[in-house]
This record gives C-alpha cells, sequence and structure tokens, in this order.
C-alpha cells in the first residue's frame, strides 16, 4: 500500500486528511485515480500541486512507488 497525505486546499478538496491505494503505480496513475475518486476540485488542486515521495520532491512521475511509500500533496501556499 502507499499512503497519500493531504494538505491544506488539498485537504479540503479530499475531504479527508490521508488515504490509501495500492503501491507498483507510478504517481501518474495514482494522480489520475485520486481525480477520478474525487472529482473537479481535487483536480483544480492537482494540476498546481507539488508532490513528495517519502519527503523528496518527486521529479519522476512516471517511476513505480514502492510499497509503504507516503506521498504528500501539496497545493500552492500563500504567504512569505
Amino acid at each position: 500500500m502507499v499512503t497519500i497525505r493531504y494538505f491544506a486546499g488539498a485537504r479540503a478538496a479530499a475531504g479527508r486528511a490521508e488515504e490509501h491505494t495500492a503501491a507498483g503505480r507510478t504517481l501518474d496513475e495514482v494522480v489520475d485515480e485520486l481525480a477520478a475518486r474525487h472529482g473537479d476540485r481535487l483536480v483544480r488542486v492537482l494540476r498546481a500541486a507539488s508532490f513528495l515521495v517519502d519527503g523528496v520532491a518527486c521529479h519522476d512521475r512516471r517511476a513505480p512507488l514502492p510499497a509503504g511509500a507516503t506521498i504528500d500533496v501539496l497545493p500552492p501556499f500563500a504567504g512569505g
């Protein structure tokens, strides 16, 4: 399993702080699943979001995600 953690606006759009999905798929495949599962509100957030996999920025969205990985969905933050 892979854990997906939502922060700020992503949490509000998904309606939850965390959920799980199967491992062995790519980040792009997981994002497509999340979009289908949660609809347009989350799709808008996902388009602008950054993703961390096990605390590291994900630069290869086509690499298979290992079992036990954690994906953090980080929408753009305001402030400064």
